[in-house]
């Protein structure tokens, strides 16, 4: 059972984020488009149902990754959310009545067959509460250093596919950082309570962690084509999380000859998600369109 809630929190918030995807993004599509940046546009979405129905979902997937990760081990909860692309598509399918075509579902099945095969092999464990700080201060130079490396790295290309995946990788690590500080700040609220909550630094880092990976997620959508971004954001994510969680949270993982399927499930991903990146409906969902293109598509 300890091992079964996380899991089913995590897969919640994985779902609740794909719905939020295809709801905010059809709720985009029927306010007014323009260039720049329009202040009204916040007013015309929250007229929209579908749009606060995707808020909605948004702060459920939050919910549900809180309570995963204050139940769980961050290498078991992190590599879970590498399903909220399948998900994302397979929701767009069924409520924008848009077929997924074959190729697509060949890639989802790939995806969560080499997801099942790298943690089955890894067999995650360990859930520790509390890391002193000494721990956490170079695990966060490290990854803020990473960060500014790959945003400097971006800043020098032109819109393509290497700034893209610098964004990308960048947001992934962002994203691994928010989910350790997140872990850290649930078991202080659960242990000492609100008052000890927000009085903590970790609630504070994750929030200003968070928002900037947000931030940094919207560029990486916008440098370039999303079989470059994505991959990375992807498979990022799931290997700074488990990188965190062995070094920071002392969580422990397979080594060995079971490093060999590990690998294979890696590879699985790596295939299934490069081909979810290729197809039509991930590019209308998550990248930028053409608007006449999005208004007819969808």
């Amino acid at each position: 059972m300890r091992t079964l809630l996380p899991v089913l929190f995590a897969l919640c918030a994985a779902l609740s984020n794909a719905v939020a995807t295809v709801l905010q993004r059809k709720a985009a599509l029927s306010v007014p488009r323009s260039e720049g940046l329009r202040a009204g546009l916040m007013v015309d979405l929250l007229r929209r149902p579908l749009w606060l129905a995707g808020i909605g979902a948004v702060i459920a997937a939050g919910v549900c990754q809180a309570l995963a990760l204050a139940t769980g081990p961050l290498t078991v909860v992190q590599p879970l959310f590498i399903l909220e692309l399948p998900l994302t598509l397979v929701v767009a399918s069924l409520l924008m009545h848009r077929g997924l075509p074959r190729s697509g579902w060949l890639a989802v099945a790939v995806v969560v067959v080499g997801l099942g095969v790298a943690l089955a092999a890894a067999s995650p464990s360990g859930n520790r509460t509390h890391v002193a700080l000494d721990r956490w201060i170079p695990a966060l130079a490290v990854c803020v250093a990473a960060v500014v490396v790959l945003c400097l790295t971006a800043i020098k290309h032109p819109e393509g596919r290497i700034r893209a995946g610098c964004l990308g990788a960048a947001t992934a690590i962002s994203f691994a950082v928010t989910a350790a500080l997140m872990k850290a700040s649930m078991h202080i609220l659960d242990d000492y309570g609100v008052a000890a909550f927000f009085t903590s630094w970790q609630t504070y880092a994750f929030a200003a962690v968070g928002g900037g990976a947000l931030f940094l997620l919207e560029n990486a959508m916008q440098a370039g084509p999303l079989v470059a971004s994505q991959p990375a954001l992807t498979l990022g994510d799931a290997t700074v999380s488990l990188v965190l969680g062995i070094i920071i949270y002392e969580e422990h993982v397979r080594a060995g000859w079971w490093l060999l399927p590990q690998l294979l499930g890696v590879a699985l991903i790596a295939a299934g998600v490069l081909a979810l990146a290729r197809i039509p409906l991930t590019q209308s969902l998550v990248a930028p369109d053409e608007p006449q293109k999005d208004a007819d598509a969808l």
